[in-house]
């Protein structure tokens, strides 16, 4: 049955939920928060800035006018990036119409909070009044897993899951997107599948300083393997599942990041290993590494439930403190020697 489905922004992953929604018959529109790039995308039909090169159906609405966006919307996907969203929802949230559920693709821990993206839309709307009225909680989930924009537009095959602590709308959501080509699971564990999607972030920038250095596959392995070890370790400090992070939205998309040439943050590590500064990479890469802010939200969140992160704390050293790359792999290297823990 078709419904009436709004994105929220309109980078690389919202036109990506846009292709894959129309395609099964959906009535799509596309709210974007800057107006000169909306008329754009009408003019063009092609997002040439987040993903050049597909055609944009003539069915597809875009617009920058909350109200006309929002106001018939069945079903609201956010695709803004982390550290964006409180200032957008805060704006929009006004106009969400009375149990519409949220589905979020966005990866990231915001920096000032160190809240994950369905619970800063939840804070957001909460703080606009937008509450349902029966006191019942709006449902909320996360879509996670290794999807590469790119190949996702070219209908490649990929499997992803929902998340959500309201299992019936874990399943709408599975059931709304799966094609013959895009599987997706449904997964209680909403903590730890937005935990995953972000930590895997930081890693990847781990992972391209790496290829930067040209320090070979062994090193690459074993930074996924112990960055996997770390990522699991703070999850469970914060009662997520265990299990989580060996399925599809811990390993599979910690793998897919580190490993796609195209990915923002992996490409943002390469760069920094080949010397470039920080200022420099991210004026250089087109849209959002969320890897970087999520850094040092994530050292945050380590602090607080101490959990060792020598991994992020090296990540973060480079990022902002100065430290050559170089310097960072050696000094991992020869921490004490110790027997290894997956977790």
């Amino acid at each position: 049955m078709s419904e009436a489905i709004t994105i929220i922004g309109d980078g690389s992953m919202a036109t990506v939920c846009a292709l894959l929604l129309e395609s099964q018959g959906h009535r799509v529109t596309v709210w974007g928060p800057i107006p000169e790039h909306v008329e754009t995308l009408i003019q063009t039909r092609e997002n040439k800035r987040y993903l050049p090169g597909h055609r944009l159906p003539d069915s597809l609405v875009f617009t920058a006018n909350t109200q006309r966006a929002l106001e018939n919307a069945r079903l609201v996907i956010n695709a803004i990036p982390t550290q964006y969203i409180r200032a957008v929802w805060l704006k929009i949230g006004e106009s969400i119409p009375d149990q519409t559920p949220i589905v979020s693709v966005a990866k990231g821990i915001e920096i000032d909070t160190q809240l994950r993206p369905t619970q800063i839309i939840s804070d957001c709307l909460h703080k606009v009044g937008r509450d349902d009225p029966d006191g019942k909680p709006r449902p909320l989930a996360a879509l996670s897993g290794p999807s590469v924009a790119e190949e996702l537009a070219r209908c490649l095959p990929a499997t992803v899951c929902a998340a959500s602590e309201n299992e019936a709308f874990a399943v709408r959501i599975q059931e709304l997107f799966s094609t013959h080509w895009f599987r997706v699971y449904t997964n209680p564990d909403l903590l730890g599948v937005e935990l995953a999607g972000a930590l895997k972030n930081v890693i990847a920038i781990a992972a391209g300083i790496l290829d930067g250095l040209q320090a070979g596959n062994n090193a690459k392995s074993a930074l996924l393997a112990r960055g996997l070890a770390e990522i699991t370790r703070l999850g469970a400090a914060m009662g997520a599942s265990v299990e989580t992070f060996y399925g599809l939205t811990g390993v599979g998309d910690l793998a897919t990041t580190c490993f796609s040439p195209t990915g923002r943050n992996r490409t943002c590590g390469e760069l920094l290993g080949r010397g470039r500064k920080l200022d420099d990479v991210l004026a250089a890469i087109p849209g959002v590494v969320e890897g970087v802010p999520t850094t040092s939200a994530v050292r945050s969140l380590a602090v607080t439930h101490r959990v060792e992160m020598p991994i992020t704390e090296a990540v973060h050293e480079v990022l902002f403190e100065g430290l050559d790359p170089l310097e960072a792999i050696s000094r991992l290297m020869q921490r004490p020697l110790r027997s290894e823990s997956p977790g």
